[in-house]
């Protein structure tokens, strides 16, 4: 693989939809690539664009995160490649059934992907990123992290895991040199709405974010040091509400006597 002052980025999902544009966008900045999704056709063919138009180097890596050997392949090649810089953790799986119309067997499928597999493959990144001196990781949540009503409960459960993981990341590993991003797209046009049973004709049009200004978004918020990153939120001040009232709550959340509210 060609040396890049950059780095290498792994993204997962990386064959279409938002992995395919992080590919893209990164390339253009100046990163190699790994791009690892369940598809090698796909993957071969974006593979292929990029590197014609950016003369970036690119690996394919053919595997399903769903599945225990190519997860643990997936994470040797993020324990052992010295090169990787930037993880991007962007495979998932959504649903849109609400909890008595959902097979609990597809939803056990959406925790192994959404939460054992990110889990996984940060852990294999994070010790060769603290060694190496530096590193970045994107994990993609969801606005649902915060708003679990707006659709299937297992997944924004899924998504709060992703949203807490990495606000303990971030602070386990500030003096490390380690960025750690956490991205919340709201409704983005890419298949993920067929797939989770809710076609993207029946959301309303309005709400509806083009990928590609998604991707830009969020990757103008990992250049401005954002943590937690909304791209349709019109005032970041409203999340800094937020993230204070959530800060008020801590000390207070824990204490030998129950509250007075509370008492016999």
């Amino acid at each position: 693989m060609t040396l890049s002052a950059k780095g290498t980025a792994l993204i997962t999902g990386a064959s279409s939809g938002i992995g395919a544009i992080y590919a893209e966008r990164l390339s253009r900045r100046g990163y190699n690539l790994i791009l690892v999704a369940r598809r090698r056709d796909k993957l071969n063919a974006l593979a292929a664009k990029i590197g014609t138009e950016t003369g970036r180097a690119v690996e394919v890596v053919a595997a399903d995160l769903g599945k225990k050997d190519d997860l643990q392949r997936t994470e040797n090649l993020l324990r052992t490649d010295a090169s990787i810089t930037l993880l991007v953790n962007n495979a998932g799986i959504g649903g849109g059934a609400p909890l008595l119309d959902s097979d609990v067997d597809k939803m056990e499928e959406m925790i192994t992907l959404n939460v054992t597999a990110l889990t996984r493959l940060t852990y294999a990144a994070v010790p060769g990123f603290v060694a190496r001196g530096g590193g970045t990781i994107i994990n993609i949540s969801s606005v649902v992290a915060i708003a679990p009503e707006l659709l299937n409960g297992v997944y924004g459960a899924s998504k709060a895991f992703v949203l807490a993981f990495s606000q303990s990341l971030r602070h386990e590993l500030q003096d490390k040199n380690i960025r750690v991003q956490a991205v919340l797209p709201g409704a983005t046009a890419t298949d993920f709405w067929d797939v989770s049973g809710l076609p993207l004709e029946n959301v309303p049009s309005e709400w509806v974010m083009p990928a590609e200004r998604m991707v830009d978004a969020a990757l103008s918020g990992l250049d401005q040091n954002e943590f937690a990153t909304i791209p349709a939120l019109p005032d970041s001040a409203d999340l800094e509400v937020y993230e204070a009232a959530r800060q008020k709550l801590m000390p207070n959340l824990s204490g030998k006597e129950p509250a007075k509210r509370y008492a016999a």
